[in-house]
């Protein structure tokens, strides 16, 4: 099973997480985070990083999701990264986290393609001609 592990400013991750779980309610999710504040020194949170990653990786690898790449939570998950055992993606959303726990039974690389996939498909432009005018009213 694939881990996946959130890396992402203040509290997002944490809210992200608490979304899942009431996604997937009832079910044990291979998921953690980590929040960065802006006292936070990135070398610092490290090992922390590291510990959550070993905690996560049931021997499948971890997939690691980062808020905004460049940005501090991205710069750390560069310094987790080990090709086919620790992948990274940036610009985490509810689509792409809730496509990699969907997948997170398949091999590492199919759940980074299915993140990514759900990342950008779950961005949609809402219209009126787009919504159901019946659930309107």
């Amino acid at each position: 099973m694939i881990g996946i592990l959130i890396i992402a400013h203040g509290s997002l991750g944490d809210s992200l997480v608490h979304c899942a779980q009431h996604v997937f309610s009832g079910r044990e999710l291979p998921l953690r985070q980590l929040g960065v504040t802006v006292h936070d020194d990135p070398v610092e949170l490290l090992p922390q990083a590291r510990e959550l990653l070993s905690q996560l990786d049931a021997g499948d690898g971890v997939l690691v999701l980062t808020d905004m790449y460049g940005a501090t939570p991205s710069n750390i998950a560069c310094r987790l990264l080990e090709p086919g055992k620790v992948e990274g993606i940036s610009g985490v959303n509810m689509p792409m986290l809730v496509r990699a726990l969907t997948y997170c039974t398949s091999p590492l690389a199919t759940v980074v393609e299915k993140a990514l996939s759900g990342g950008c498909e779950g961005i949609v432009h809402i219209t009126m001609e787009a919504c159901d005018v019946t659930a309107r009213r």
